[in-house]
């Protein structure tokens, strides 16, 4: 039994759910739109202002799927409706980074700067040049374009430079000690 696909979603105002014949499944919010195919072997009913997932059989793969298109499912439905956000923090002297048209310009410390494209549906913006904010309604486009920025530099463990989430706990190392 999955505890998590038996969840029932609940479907805020202004957020609409359409199946198509061909599993195909659309959420549409203030924020903008999503589409994604259920797996097959998953069904989505919709009764009143919640979203039910059921699956066709008891097997140990659509147990799985079960719960997987849950949380997909529910994620599409918080991203139209109230979108995702994840802060990244340089740290490190003269690194910064800044928004060029759709490309995010990073100034890492290396011999040249690092532009990294920006896709479609994510915004980013840059505050005092070492916080950047990225933004969307699809939380693994998000994640992802974070992760990537986040992989230039990662932050290391004895000065504590690189690229940060803005939540991320940096464990420091002491250094060479002379004996």
């Amino acid at each position: 039994m999955s505890r998590v696909g038996n969840k029932r979603i609940p479907l805020p105002d202004k957020v609409a759910v359409s199946v198509t014949d061909g599993g195909g499944l659309a959420v549409e919010g203030p924020k903008g739109k999503l589409e994604w195919v259920l797996p097959e072997g998953i069904s989505l009913n919709q009764e009143e202002e919640f979203v039910v997932l059921s699956r066709s059989d008891e097997s140990r793969s659509q147990k799985a799927m079960h719960g997987t298109s849950r949380s997909l499912v529910a994620n599409m439905v918080e991203g139209v409706s109230a979108g995702f956000q994840r802060k990244l923090e340089i740290h490190g002297v003269g690194f910064r980074a800044a928004v060029k048209g759709n490309e995010l310009d990073l100034s890492l410390g290396f011999s040249h700067p690092l532009r990294h494209p920006i896709p479609e549906g994510i915004k980013v913006s840059v505050e005092e040049n070492t916080k950047i904010t990225v933004e969307g309604i699809d939380k693994h486009a998000v994640g992802q374009f974070a992760a990537d920025v986040r992989a230039y530099y990662p932050p290391e463990p004895y000065k504590g430079k690189g690229v940060r989430y803005a939540d991320e706990y940096v464990r420091r190392k002491a250094g060479k000690s002379v004996q």
